[in-house]
């Protein structure tokens, strides 16, 4: 047996969607959560470890359900062509640099959309040694049937198909692949969720007429869809932050990132035709989203990270900021951008933190009305029931 280790926290949110609790203690023994309860009633063992944070919020690491690992979010296009065309140790470690991005904002699990075969060591059952978060890979887009007929499908954890594009490709979504070759494909795809993504009414309903599992993004869809989505249990990752991107990149002279605490410009001139879209895709999706909150779609969070101005790790808590504008509350929030991905993908040892599940969360000094915000500036992430040995508040620098 292994030791048995007390946890209090001032604030506690499970990631269930239930309300943040006050005062509570965890007893977790051999990494696994073997209680929860208030903090009263915490017994006294002289000896026992007892980790104080009544002064921090506890809350369940989070999911990020969209991320490209091998892309540069940069908004100097040099910057993202040289990513591209770099060699495989560059590219080795350009992933693990976003991949340590991601673990210090806490996300500790990543959909990516990457092929990642021969550059990151990945142990499928979850967080190890040397892998510091859960990936699940699709082994990079399928755009074309000439992608499903060269055999993309083995290997993969789950497919990610790109059905009608992004919606900040420069021109109009148009069909890549039609509704025969989707259908075909899902019919093909075993066990393996599928991911579409997909715009318009026409597109999204073809999508979930052919058996996806979840709708990406998902703009201008409309209602009936939604309302197909919540009977047939489809997820939805809806991407707001791509449009909020745009309004900001068209409206400032250039693509911006979308830090809160500091923004980058690129030059060029602003766009009001541009920002005028931007302004009406993030109005509609934001209005999409309430609708998806009433009509009971199971929705999670997927940043785009990877995308030009988007953030890995960092951009989470701005996707998580949309949900709640668009009328989540912050438990539903972090429900959507914990338990849901992590349960959608497989990921065992994260989601929400119950008796019998991994003692894997996060800690956030201060007030609960500070999250998200206070993810970019973690009091501490706890892994298996003890501090991760990856994670530095302050990190050490090195010349």
């Amino acid at each position: 047996m292994g030791e048995t280790r007390f946890i209090v926290a001032g604030r506690f949110i499970d990631g269930s969607g239930t309300e943040v609790r006050r005062n509570v203690f965890l007893e977790i023994a051999d990494t696994i959560i073997t209680a929860i309860g208030p903090a009263a009633d915490l017994p006294r063992h002289d000896g026992t470890a007892i980790d104080d944070f009544s002064h921090c919020v506890i809350l369940p690491a989070l999911v990020d359900c969209s991320v490209a690992l091998t892309r540069s979010p940069s908004v100097d296009w040099q910057v993202r062509l040289a990513a591209e065309e770099a060699d495989s140790a560059k590219k080795t470690a350009m992933v693990e640099r976003h991949i340590s991005y991601c673990h210090a904002y806490g996300v500790l699990g990543v959909a990516a959309s990457d092929d990642l075969s021969g550059l990151v060591e990945r142990d499928q059952q979850g967080l190890a040694p040397g892998n510091i978060i859960d990936i699940r890979s699709s082994c990079g887009l399928i755009r074309s049937r000439q992608d499903c007929d060269a055999g993309n499908l083995a290997g993969t954890d789950f497919l990610k198909i790109d059905y009608s594009g992004n919606i900040e490709d420069e021109e109009a979504p148009y069909l890549r692949l039609d509704q025969e070759d989707l259908r075909r494909m899902l019919e093909q795809r075993g066990r393996k969720k599928a991911v579409v993504v997909a715009n318009g009414r026409k597109q999204v309903a073809e999508a979930l007429a052919a058996g996806c599992d979840a709708i990406e993004q998902g703009y201008g869809m409309g209602k009936d869809n939604l309302r197909k989505m919540a009977e047939k249990e489809v997820l939805w990752i809806p991407s707001v932050l791509r449009a909020k991107n745009g309004v900001d990149g068209a409206g400032s002279s250039g693509d911006v990132c979308c830090r809160f605490s500091q923004r980058y410009v690129a030059p060029g001139k602003p766009n009001p035709g541009a920002e005028a879209y931007w302004k009406k895709m993030l109005a509609e999706q934001l209005a999409q989203l309430r609708l998806a909150r009433e009509l009971g779609v199971k929705t999670a969070v997927g940043s785009g990270a990877g995308s030009v101005g988007i953030l890995h790790g960092e951009s989470m808590g701005e996707e998580m900021k949309l949900f709640i504008k668009a009328g989540y509350s912050l438990a539903e929030t972090i429900r959507c951008a914990s338990e849901n991905g992590a349960g959608f993908f497989g990921m065992e040892k994260l989601g929400a933190l119950m008796v019998g599940r991994k003692a894997t969360f996060l800690i956030t000094r201060g007030t609960v009305q500070q999250l998200p915000r206070k993810l970019s500036y973690l009091e501490g992430i706890y892994v298996d029931g003890a501090p991760s040995a990856t994670y530095h508040k302050n990190p050490i620098k090195t010349v």
